[in-house]
């Protein structure tokens, strides 16, 4: 398999993933989307943050975020403090219950995945999870920097 090749197959398999884990995500807590999902796990690995860094951080709409974060409040799962260092700043954190469901819901991916890969050798294991962090890590230029026939 020659590089356009791979870069095809890489595409098309990563497209079935994307897919996959949107409907396994719904499978698992039907009232918790994937995109909700990751919400709630960068605000539990933050210990909180803002809305906008959250829509910074997964190159989202403003207006998507809002629509998550209105949805996550409305369902009790997150809550606004004012930043103790700037009161004009309202920083998301995960409530009791938020903290709650997504421990259950990580439970429920971490045995979904383990059972996944179940037959995996520990090096493809390694190697597969080194070629994700890897892939993840890559960040697009900045608009200025991209040259003619480049994007």
């Amino acid at each position: 398999m020659d590089a356009a090749e791979a870069v095809e197959t890489i595409q098309r398999e990563m497209t079935i993933f994307a897919r996959r884990a949107r409907a396994s995500a719904g499978r698992m807590h039907p009232e918790l989307s994937l995109v909700s999902y990751t919400l709630l796990g960068h605000l539990e690995e933050r210990g909180g943050c803002r809305a906008t860094d959250l829509a910074a951080h997964y190159a989202l709409d403003k207006s998507t975020v809002s629509r998550q974060v209105a949805a996550l409040e409305r369902a009790g799962l997150i809550e606004r403090r004012l930043d103790p260092e700037d009161h004009r700043v309202q920083v998301l954190h995960l409530t009791e219950p938020g903290r709650t469901l997504l421990s259950q819901v990580t439970d429920s991916r971490r045995a979904a995945f383990r059972a996944r890969l179940a037959d995996w050798p520990e090096e493809d294991l390694a190697r597969f999870a080194d070629y994700l962090v890897r892939y993840n890590a890559w960040t697009p230029p900045e608009p200025d920097d991209v040259r003619p026939g480049e994007a």
